[in-house]
């Protein structure tokens, strides 16, 4: 019976090419930075941002428990920086979800929402230069050495 059900998925990472911004003063900034403030979060973040997976998938990985996984896993999704991406099913036929990034990337800019209106125009006319891909290089670029510092 196992056979019939699906235990790999073929979610892939697919995110919006208009990033949503985040001023230090706004309370899903808040949100995110107090979830990302623990190692553990930023590891499963981290490990999901490389491929959708389950609990279980994540937790071997990481050789941690699937509990403790599970507890960051809900952590980031109601932070919304993780989502469910598919459904699968364990090799005893228990349906199991798969997480991955949100689709919706987020710049946190470290000023007020005063100041947003002037910098959304200004990242907008970033983003125009450099791409979406280029974006994307210089998010992972930047939270790669925020990991290193640690």
């Amino acid at each position: 019976m196992s056979g019939l059900l699906p235990t790999q998925s073929d979610a892939t990472i697919d995110r919006s090419d208009d990033p949503s911004l985040l001023c230090i003063d706004d309370e899903r900034a808040r949100k995110i930075l107090s979830t990302l403030s623990s190692d553990t979060s930023q590891a499963v973040f981290c490990e999901l941002n490389e491929e959708p997976k389950p609990v279980k998938d994540i937790a071997a990985e990481l050789d941690m428990s699937v509990q403790a996984v599970s507890y960051h896993v809900d952590n980031l999704q109601d932070a919304g920086v993780i989502e469910v991406l598919d459904m699968c099913y364990s090799e005893k036929g228990r349906e199991m979800s798969v997480y991955g990034p949100s689709t919706e990337p987020y710049v946190l800019f470290l000023g007020t929402t005063d100041d947003q209106s002037g910098l959304t125009a200004a990242f907008k006319r970033f983003a125009n230069a450099i791409g979406p891909v280029g974006i994307i290089f210089a998010i992972g670029a930047t939270l790669s050495r925020l990991i290193d510092r640690e």
